[in-house]
């Protein structure tokens, strides 16, 4: 059986460059890889910009998502062509909420107060990168900070249709020190989607800074599909 594809969705601050250091070894091994590089300008071209990534590789697919990427794989999965859920210490907005909403639930990170957000659009001020990205080199957070994207002031208020870890085996790298997406809210949501587990201490970038531990749940997604 031909492998699965597997397709990334980035979150809010790292584009599509953050899954740089699992691209290469998934393609080595057999794998079709695409990550979506969406404008964060709407809700529902974000998830139309991840959807359009499955026509351009093979089914079944593995769907990946960071961050406020969890949101949009939320969405984009409940297209019959994605057969399993990744989740990197993300979202997952339940019918009756949006990301705000779920991130309101739950303390506030520290991330939030090293924002700016001048001429509607939210960016990660320098200091913010202690509370984004800590535990990675000096050098590395410089390069999470100079490609991140920054998003409308209302892009997480905003709703569409489509629960997919109701439906679709889901896993969940769960990030225990994160300063971005409170702990608390993962723990909240991975349990909620009954989600393979694997906790990892690390910051809200554990895709750059644990790519081993992230490449061996994407691995596990794979080969369950592939049993199937």
């Amino acid at each position: 059986m031909t492998k699965p594809s597997i397709v990334f969705a980035h979150g809010l601050w790292a584009d599509g460059s953050c899954f740089g250091k699992l691209i290469p070894a998934l393609q080595a091994e057999g794998h079709e890889v695409l990550a979506s590089q969406h404008g964060l300008d709407s809700l529902a071209t974000d998830v139309a910009c991840v959807t359009a990534c499955f026509g351009r590789v093979p089914g079944p697919v593995v769907l990946v998502g960071h961050s406020y990427g969890g949101t949009l794989i939320t969405h984009a999965g409940t297209d019959p062509r994605v057969a399993a859920l990744v989740y990197i210490a993300a979202l997952a907005p339940a019918a009756d909420e949006t990301s705000q909403s779920q991130i309101a639930k739950f303390p506030t990170t520290q991330v939030f107060g090293h924002i700016d957000a001048p001429a509607g659009r939210v960016w990660l001020k320098p200091s913010g990168l202690t509370h984004f990205a800590g535990d990675l080199p000096e050098a590395e957070q410089k390069l999470v900070y100079a490609t991140q994207g920054a998003p409308v002031a209302d892009l997480l208020t905003q709703k569409v249709d489509g629960t997919a870890w109701t439906s679709k085996p889901s896993w969940y790298i769960l990030a225990s020190k994160d300063q971005t997406v409170h702990p608390d809210l993962q723990h909240f949501v991975s349990k909620r989607m009954n989600a393979t587990v694997t906790e990892v201490a690390s910051s809200h970038v554990p895709m750059l800074s644990k790519p081993d531990v992230v490449l061996d749940v994407i691995r596990k997604a794979a080969n369950a599909v592939t049993a199937k």
